[in-house]
C-alpha cells in the first residue's frame, strides 16, 4: 500500500474491526500530504478506489475468494464448491455456505465486515480531510470530491446492508464505539437512497468502464445503477422483520424523484431509462463484455480494472473453477473446484435438444480441447467435465475430480500472471443487460408488460421470444447474469433462497427466514456490545 495511504487505515480500521494501538513510524505528515487540490484528490478521493478490487482474500467486492461475491454465489442454485476428497471442505466453509447453515463465529464473514467498514470508515475520513483543507479548493472542486466520496461510501453501506441488514451508519471517522449504534435496515436503506440522489446530479455523466479520466471512478451512470437495484428491492431492504413471511408493498414504497412521487417499480423503471439515454446498449457479441480487453464495451457500466502490470487486483474465479490438467493447458495452474449446480444446467436445458445459446459461452461442460488438443488427464484420457454429475460431497464418486460444468464466462488472457489471477480481462460489476431485465421485472411487478426488455435480452444471443412473467424473468436472469454475483439478492427477491432448490433443502435458518441476511459476526459483537444480533443467531 502506498505509505501516503497507510496512516488513514491504521488510524481509522479499529472503529468496527479490531483496535490497534501501534502508532505507524513511517507517516508522512498531513501538510505535505495535502498541499494542492490535486493532491487532496489523489490522496483523499482516487484513494478510496484501491479498495474495489482487491488480492487478498475476503476482500474486494468482486475477483477474490470468501468474499462478497462467494457468500452472494455459492450459497445459491447456480453454483457449488462440491467436496472432492481431501479437496474442499476446508472446515466445512463451503458446505455451510449451500447448506445456509452458517454461524455468527465464521471467520469470513467477519473479515467481510471488516473489509466493508474499513472502506466506510476511510471514505468517512476523506468527507473529513476535504473539508478540513478546502481552502485548497474551488467551491466547484470541493463540492464534486465531495460527491464522489459519498457515492463510494454509499455503495459500501448497500453491500453491507444487503448482506447484515441492520448496520451502523457512521457519523465521524473519531466516533467512539461506545456511540455506535445500529439502524433499522428500512433507515439505512432510506440512508442510501438519499445519499445516491444527493450526489448523483453532481458525478460526471461519463462511461466509467471506457479508459481515460472517469475509468474505473464511480460516475452518474454508476450511482443510477445502485438506485435501480434499490428500489427494485426496496420491498426487502424495508422489511425491518423478514421473519415473518409479510412484506410492504413495492406499489405503495414511495420515493420522491426529482421532486415526483413514484413508487418502487416506476422508481427502478426512472433510473434504468436513465442509464439507457446515457447512451448504453447491448454489445452484439455477448462474450465481448468478457474480453481480455472489454474496456470499450458499449454494455459495462462499472467495472474493476485489471491490468497485471499496474494493479494489484486479481481475478480468482476461473482458475478456480477449472480441472488442473485444464489450467495447465494453458501454461498456468487451476484448483478444480467451483461448478455450476443441477439447477443451473437444467435452465440452461444442457443435454437437450435446444440448449440456451449462452451454455459453450459460460461454461466448460464434456470434452475440453486447448487450442485444438484434447486436454489430458494423469492417465492419459481426455478431460470431460460431467455437469450431471454433482453432488455436495463427491467423495465417493467416480467423477470426483470432473463433476460440474466450470466457469468459462471470462475469455481467457494468456499473458496472465500469477497462474492465470492477474489477468487483463476488467472484472463486470454492473452491466446494461441486468438494466434491462431489471426494467422488465419492474414493469411486470407494476401490472405492464416488460416483453420489450427481456426479450432484447434474449435475442441478442438468438433465443426466441418468450413472455414476460415472473419466472421466465428470473430464469433469464441466471442465463444472463451468471458468474456475476447477483443470485442470491434475486432468489431472496422472489422468495426462492429459503425453499427447497436443487440439491439443497431448507435449513433451520431457512425454515424461519432467519437466512434472509447473515448474522452480524460475533468478533464485531464483542468489541461493540451495542451491535444487538440479527434474528437466529
Amino acid at each position: 500500500m502506498n505509505k501516503r495511504f497507510l496512516f488513514l487505515y491504521i488510524v481509522l480500521a479499529f472503529l468496527l474491526s479490531s483496535c490497534l494501538d501501534e502508532t505507524p513510524k513511517d507517516q508522512i505528515p498531513e501538510k505535505e500530504i495535502y498541499d494542492s487540490a490535486n493532491s487532496l484528490y489523489v490522496n483523499a478521493v482516487a484513494s478510496l478506489y484501491n479498495y474495489i478490487g482487491a488480492h487478498n482474500e475476503g476482500e474486494g467486492l468482486q475477483g477474490t475468494c470468501r468474499g462478497i461475491y462467494d457468500y452472494n454465489t455459492l450459497t445459491t442454485d447456480e453454483a457449488i464448491m462440491p467436496i472432492r476428497g481431501g479437496n474442499w471442505y476446508d472446515g466445512g466453509l463451503w458446505k455451510n455456505m449451500y447448506n445456509h447453515t452458517w454461524t455468527s463465529s465464521d471467520t469470513d464473514l467477519y473479515n467481510v465486515w471488516k473489509y466493508l467498514y474499513k472502506v466506510i470508515v476511510l471514505s468517512t475520513k476523506s468527507l473529513e480531510t476535504i473539508d478540513q483543507y478546502k481552502s485548497l479548493l474551488t467551491a466547484q472542486q470541493r463540492e464534486q470530491y465531495t460527491a464522489e466520496v459519498r457515492a463510494v461510501r454509499a455503495m459500501f453501506y448497500y453491500y453491507a446492508m444487503d448482506m447484515f441488514g441492520r448496520i451502523p451508519v457512521l457519523q465521524s471517522s473519531t466516533q467512539k464505539i461506545a456511540d455506535i449504534r445500529q439502524s433499522n435496515r428500512s433507515d439505512v436503506f432510506n440512508y442510501i437512497v438519499n445519499e445516491l440522489q444527493t450526489v448523483a446530479p453532481l458525478l460526471p455523466n461519463e462511461h466509467s468502464n471506457l479508459q481515460g479520466n472517469y475509468y474505473g471512478r464511480l460516475t452518474r451512470p454508476v450511482a443510477w445503477f445502485l438506485l435501480a437495484k434499490l428500489s427494485l428491492n426496496a420491498e426487502v431492504y424495508t422489511d425491518d422483520n423478514w421473519t415473518d413471511s409479510s412484506r410492504p408493498d413495492g406499489k405503495n414504497i414511495m420515493f420522491d424523484v426529482d421532486g415526483v412521487q413514484k413508487n418502487a417499480w416506476q422508481t427502478c423503471i426512472h433510473y434504468c431509462d436513465l442509464i439507457a439515454n446515457a447512451g448504453y446498449e447491448l454489445e452484439a457479441d455477448y462474450t465481448k463484455n468478457f474480453a481480455v480487453h472489454n474496456e470499450n464495451s458499449k454494455e459495462n457500466i462499472f467495472t474493476i480494472p485489471l491490468d497485471k502490470m499496474l494493479y494489484l487486483n486479481e481475478f480468482h474465479y476461473l482458475f478456480r473453477s477449472r480441472h488442473y490438467a485444464h489450467g495447465g493447458a494453458y501454461g498456468g495452474a487451476s484448483e478444480n473446484g467451483t461448478c455450476a449446480t443441477l439447477h443451473t444446467m437444467a435452465v440452461y436445458g444442457y443435454n437437450t435438444a435446444s440448449p440456451d445459446t449462452r451454455l459453450d459461452m459460460n461454461f466448460y461442460a464434456g470434452r475440453v480441447e486447448v487450442d485444438g488438443n484434447d486436454v489430458l488427464l494423469d492417465n492419459g484420457t481426455p478431460l470431460e467435465y460431467k455437469p450431471l454429475a454433482v453432488e455436495q460431497n463427491l467423495t465417493a464418486s467416480p467423477y470426483i475430480e470432473t463433476a460440474g460444468a466450470r466457469m468459462k464466462k471470462y475469455e481467457v488472457d494468456r499473458t496472465a500472471y500469477s497462474d492465470g489471477r492477474m489477468p487483463d480481462n476488467d472484472i463486470v460489476l454492473y452491466r446494461y443487460a441486468d438494466v434491462l431485465l431489471m426494467k422488465a421485472e419492474a414493469k411486470v411487478r407494476n401490472g405492464e408488460d416488460g416483453y420489450a426488455e427481456l426479450n432484447a435480452v434474449r435475442s441478442r444471443v438468438g433465443m426466441p421470444a418468450v413472455t414476460a412473467s415472473l419466472d421466465n424473468i428470473l430464469n433469464e436472469r441466471l442465463l444472463e447474469l451468471v458468474w456475476e454475483g447477483w443470485r442470491r439478492q434475486d432468489m431472496i427477491r422472489f422468495e426462492t433462497y429459503c425453499k427447497l432448490y436443487d440439491i439443497h433443502t431448507p435449513s433451520e435458518l431457512d425454515n424461519k427466514r432467519y437466512a434472509i441476511v447473515f448474522p452480524i459476526p460475533q468478533k464485531a459483537c464483542e468489541l461493540n456490545n451495542n451491535l444487538k444480533q440479527n434474528p437466529g443467531y
